[in-house]
Parts: structure tokens; C-alpha cells; sequence
């Protein structure tokens, strides 16, 4: 493939990741339209966003892995096609259930960020994949602010099912140009998928993020989630024991115990705890009437219009990573992105009383998302071997997105555990979370500083994989 060519694949990375990314957000805003629209409860309308969390995170390993094992070209087409499958069939969606069901498939859509990172590792120059990793992590980070300022003005100027309409659109055309334009990796991981590894990831997964979603409406003490949080825990003890035995195992934990790997998923787990917490919380914040006390009583387009700031500023700062990592040292980048998180959320906590002071906290914590999202991405690629690039980058993914529910279910508790006459959170409460995501992003940045300086050796090939890894430089 000429060289010349990595342009065009990387805009078909990008598209196909980058719309994913948007369908993450760009329902939320739009969940009370969608419950009047298809005459659902409001508890019901949560699991458009429910399902399509515990899918993408039981999908993005394993088809990260799938990638790895049968080639990621195959399998990143194959996953465009689900997801344009998904949002073709919400668009058409004649009730809550099959919305629900397609958000499901939707989901799959997750595997296309660590495939997307195995791709510009094995078809970019040495010289140009810290600096594409960081674009794409631009991208990503992008994604998801653009779905919450887009949602509002589509919804009014159209109808939610354009929220789906317009993606079948875009996918569309990135399969096409993905078939003809994206070459095949010539890194391929020996052994076979274990299926059995897959299904008690899956299940562990899902005994943990259902609880931590569901939580604030079943209650902390509830039967439900104890017992389901015990499962998660008995789940994960067994599928961490079946892998450690495995011959061929879904995800090397060798790989997960290597120093810059499982310092940079701490990291991820405590920043992914604030950042998902910002995008669920900061919106209702600035929509709850001013008579509350707080709040600017703003519209689901004027409050996507405050959120402006960290869409540009975290797009921006992504792509700024890429020049700057050479030079600093994606370390450095992680440890910056989680501080100026820390320092948001501390703004927050004191300055909530204008919309420009969440306009410049937005910004602020934009410009920590770009830093942070691109320095993972460059840590853990840098970090393994390219056999196992999908289900490493997969597991980061997956460890920010269970960092998220966590964040956003204690942010919740304190948000929703004392409500005024009217049924809307005291002020306080909001405070009280801002104060605790500032401490979640600052024990970030504390594990970004324990993130290896550089790393030279590669770990040994597990004995059924000839391949042995490369060395891999962490700076």
C-alpha cells in the first residue's frame, strides 16, 4: 500500500471511530423525547444508554482480540457493518424494545478503537504513529462532545431518529472506502479466541456496571445489587484464574501486569471516573431551574452550547499531544491532562454561579480530556507487542468506561441523596461531587507519575506464540 494512502485510512479510522464516540452521547440529551415519543417510563428510556454501555464494554475486548487473532481490516469492516446494522434499525425502531435492542448492537461499535489504534500501529510509518495515535485520540474525545452539543438542534430542527439517520449515512460510505482503501495487518497473534474467557469476561463485566447503573434506582442495599456485585467479584477471581491457565487467553495478563500498562489503566480508571461523571452531571446541572438556587434553567441546546468549550478545547489538545510527545513524553501528557481535570473539577466546586464560569471549566477540562486520551492510547500501544495491541488498547477502553460508571454513580449519590420539596437536588450535593471527581482526577495524576519512564524490553511469547514481541520505548 502506498504511503501516500495512510491519509484516507486514517480518515476511515477516524470516521468510523469518531461516530461511535458521538453515539455514546448524542442520545442522552434526547432520552426524555425518546420516552414521550415511543409512550415509555423513564426508567425504561435508561436503558437506551444502559444497554449500549454493557455492550460496547463485553464487545470492545473481545473483538479487539478477534482483530488480533483474524486480522484487523476484516474485522473493523465487519464492525462498521454492525454498527450501520444498529443504527438503521433505531431509526426504524417501532418501540422502546427494539431501540434497546439496536442500541445493543450499536455497541459492537466499541471494538473499532482498539482496532483503529492496531491499524496505524501496523501501516504507519515508526515516525507517525505516536502523533496518529494522539489525532485519533482527538477524534474519539471529539466524538463525544459533538454529540452533546449536536443532539439539541437536530431534535428540534428534525426528529430523534435523525440522532440514527444521519450516522447509517456516514458508516455507510466509511464501508465502502474501508473495503477498498484499508489494508490488511500483517500482524497477526497466533492461537484461537477462548470463548470460555470471553464469556466470563462478559459476565463479570456485566455483574459490575449493571449494579453501578442501576444502582440509584434499585438502592445501594438493595438485593439486586449486592448480589450482582458478588457475582462480579466471584466472576472476575474465575476468569482471572482460567486465563492465568490458558494455552491461547483472551487477554495475556502478562501483558496487563506490565508496568507502564497497568499504571497507565489505574489512570485510566480514576480519570474515566471523573470525565464520564462531568458529561452526565454538568448538562442537568446548568438545565435545573434557577429557583433551585443554582442552575441557569437552560435548554438542551443552550446547555450543549456551554459544553462548546471542552468539544473544541479537548479536540485541540488532543491533536497538540502529538507534536508535544516526542518531546515530553506521553507520561508527562497523562499526568498534565488528569491535573488540569483536578483543577477543573476544584474550579467547579467554588465558581458555579455564571454560565462563562462553566464555559471556562468546560474548556479547561476539554484540554485535560485531549492530553489524557491520546497519552493512553500512545502508553499502551508503546507498551506491548503488536499481537496484542487490540485487546490491550480494548482493556483501557474498558477500564475508563467502568471508571465511568463508578464515578457516575457516586457522583449520583451524592447528587440524589437529599432532594429539596421540589424534588431537585440541593446545590450542595452538586459541590460535594465536583470536590470528589477533582479528587478522582488528582489520584490520576498521581498514578501517571508512577508510569515507567521508558520501558525496553518486551515480555516473553506465551508457549503457544512462536511471535516474540518487539521492544517497545515508553518516553
Amino acid at each position: 500500500m502506498p504511503r501516500s494512502s495512510t491519509r484516507l485510512t486514517f480518515t476511515v479510522l477516524a470516521t468510523g471511530a469518531g461516530v461511535f464516540a458521538m453515539l455514546q452521547s448524542l442520545i442522552a440529551p434526547a432520552l426524555p423525547t425518546v420516552q414521550h415519543a415511543l409512550h415509555t417510563s423513564q426508567s425504561t428510556a435508561t436503558w437506551v444508554m444502559t444497554a449500549y454501555l454493557l455492550s460496547a464494554s463485553v464487545f470492545t475486548p473481545i473483538l479487539g482480540r478477534v482483530g488480533d487473532l483474524a486480522g484487523r481490516k476484516r474485522t473493523l469492516v465487519a464492525v462498521l457493518v454492525t454498527v450501520l446494522a444498529g443504527c438503521l434499525l433505531a431509526a426504524l425502531a417501532p418501540g422502546i424494545g427494539v431501540l434497546i435492542a439496536a442500541r445493543v448492537v450499536q455497541g459492537a461499535g466499541g471494538a473499532l478503537f482498539p482496532l483503529s489504534f492496531g491499524i496505524i500501529r501496523d501501516e504507519f510509518a515508526p515516525s507517525e504513529v505516536g502523533r496518529s495515535i494522539s489525532n485519533l485520540s482527538a477524534v474519539i474525545a471529539a466524538g463525544g462532545g459533538v454529540g452533546m452539543v449536536a443532539a439539541g438542534p437536530i431534535v428540534s430542527a428534525l426528529d430523534y431518529r435523525w440522532l440514527f439517520w444521519i450516522p447509517v449515512a456516514v458508516v455507510a460510505v466509511t464501508v465502502l472506502i474501508a473495503l477498498r482503501y484499508v489494508p490488511e495487518s500483517p500482524h497477526r497473534a497466533e492461537g484461537r479466541v477462548s470463548w470460555l474467557g470471553a464469556v466470563l469476561l462478559s459476565a463479570w463485566l456485566v455483574a459490575l456496571l449493571l449494579p453501578l447503573s442501576e444502582a440509584g434506582r434499585w438502592g445501594w442495599g438493595s438485593a439486586r445489587v449486592v448480589g450482582l456485585l458478588t457475582a462480579a467479584a466471584l466472576l472476575f477471581a474465575l476468569w482471572l484464574a482460567t486465563e492465568a491457565r490458558s494455552g491461547s487467553p483472551l487477554i495475556d495478563l502478562r501483558v496487563m501486569r506490565l508496568p507502564a500498562v497497568w499504571t497507565t489503566n489505574t489512570a485510566a480508571l480514576l480519570f474515566g471516573a471523573g470525565m464520564y461523571a462531568i458529561w452526565s452531571f454538568l448538562p442537568g446541572f446548568v438545565q435545573t431551574p434557577a429557583a433551585a438556587g443554582y442552575g441557569f434553567g437552560a435548554s438542551v441546546t443552550a446547555s450543549g452550547l456551554l459544553m462548546l468549550p471542552m468539544l473544541v478545547a479537548m479536540f485541540l489538545s488532543g491533536v497538540l499531544a502529538g507534536r508535544l510527545e516526542p518531546r515530553v513524553g506521553a507520561k508527562a501528557l497523562l499526568t498534565a491532562g488528569a491535573a488540569l481535570g483536578a483543577l477543573a473539577c476544584g474550579f467547579l466546586t467554588l465558581w458555579h454561579d455564571a454560565p462563562w464560569q462553566i464555559a471556562v471549566v468546560a474548556g479547561l477540562f476539554g484540554l485535560g480530556i485531549g492530553l489524557a486520551y491520546a497519552s493512553m492510547a500512545n502508553l499502551v500501544v508503546g507498551s506491548v507487542p503488536p499481537e496484542q495491541t487490540g485487546a490491550a488498547t480494548g482493556m483501557n477502553a474498558n477500564i475508563r468506561t467502568i471508571g465511568g460508571s463508578i464515578g457516575a454513580a457516586l457522583t449520583g449519590v451524592l447528587v440524589t441523596g437529599r432532594l429539596q420539596p421540589s424534588g431537585l437536588p440541593y446545590a450542595s450535593g452538586y459541590t460535594h461531587g465536583w470536590a470528589l471527581l477533582a479528587l478522582l482526577c488528582l489520584a490520576a495524576a498521581g498514578a501517571a507519575l508512577l508510569v515507567p519512564a521508558r520501558r525496553t524490553a518486551g515480555i516473553p511469547a506465551p508457549a503457544a506464540t512462536a511471535s516474540a514481541p518487539e521492544p517497545a520505548r515508553v518516553r
